[in-house]
């Protein structure tokens, strides 16, 4: 099953970054999203990292201007219906999702492979509402893109072999390395990953210690590129919310109940780097912790 074309539903943070990589890649990318000024936003983005990596000579000039020429974008979802692949990368709400895999169904090819971003709602369940469950996986990247690693594959209970075959395929022609996950809420990564930043919100909450104490300890006492309220805020502290909730309710266990700090600074609209506010403020010069 050979993968030329790919769709990519969503040109925000996780979307502009897999357009990147796979024009990098070689491959046909066509991007589409509901806004117009998120798909000019990606493009310009796309076309500073592009230059960032030529600048680093991990990518040459000609290079370069290849990939991001094989990237088009359109407002008009059914535009996708003719690609190889398509990866769903909208916000992380299953409502969301499953409405926006309903739009494109009659629009596809019959052999069109349907995957999700999803960092944790189910593979299974998000692939019983198309008419492909067979044809459907977690496509799981991590943020941000271009630069890191990973990719979680993750099948539905009928995911067939032939599409996960192909997908771990593609994945190994983008340069990134595969993990296959099982189907149970958070996959590898969040699970493991999102209950360690819950539990810095809570020795945040308890007063234990401050924003930038917490920060600092896991920095130098774990060797942590990023402490976790600072990634919390990179990822977006909605996000954070989401898989919270997905595990908690997903799993039944106590220990996966969010934090209500950070509940209460998704009220608020603190959402980390996307909102200027999060558990730093970014508004100034420097971050400051706004705890």
């Amino acid at each position: 099953m050979g993968i030329k074309q790919v769709g990519i539903v969503g040109a925000g943070q996780m979307g502009n970054g897999i357009a990147h990589v796979f024009a990098v890649a070689g491959y046909e990318v066509l991007m589409t999203d509901v806004s117009s000024e998120a798909l000019s936003s990606a493009m310009a983005l796309i076309d500073r990292n592009l230059d960032r990596q030529v600048s680093r000579k991990i990518i040459s000039a000609e290079d370069r201007a290849a990939a991001f020429a094989r990237i088009k974008t359109t407002k008009t979802l059914a535009d996708l219906g003719q690609t190889d692949l398509v990866i769903e990368a909208a916000t992380e709400r299953e409502m969301v999702k499953q409405a926006i895999f309903q739009d494109l169904l009659p629009h596809l090819k019959p052999t069109t492979i349907l995957t999700s971003n999803t960092s944790s709602i189910s593979i299974t369940r998000l692939a019983s509402r198309t008419d492909r469950p067979e044809k459907f996986m977690g496509f799981h990247f991590m943020n941000p893109v271009p630069i890191m690693q990973l990719v979680e594959l993750i099948r539905g209970i009928a995911t067939d072999q032939e599409t996960f075959t192909t997908c771990l395929e593609v994945v190994e022609r983008l340069g990134k390395t595969a993990a296959t996950a099982e189907d149970f809420p958070g996959f590898i990564v969040n699970r493991i990953l999102m209950p360690m930043i819950n539990e810095a919100i809570y020795t945040l909450y308890e007063g234990v210690g401050s924003v930038k104490s917490i920060d600092t300890s896991l920095k130098l006492g774990a060797n942590h590129p990023m402490g976790p309220l600072e990634l919390a805020d990179f990822i977006g502290l909605d996000t954070c919310l989401a898989i919270m909730n997905v595990l908690h309710e997903g799993l039944a266990d106590t220990k996966y109940r969010p934090c209500p700090l950070l509940t209460k600074y998704v009220e608020a609209g603190w959402l980390g780097r996307k909102s200027k506010r999060g558990f730093y403020d970014y508004r100034g010069e420097h971050p400051v912790p706004t705890r």
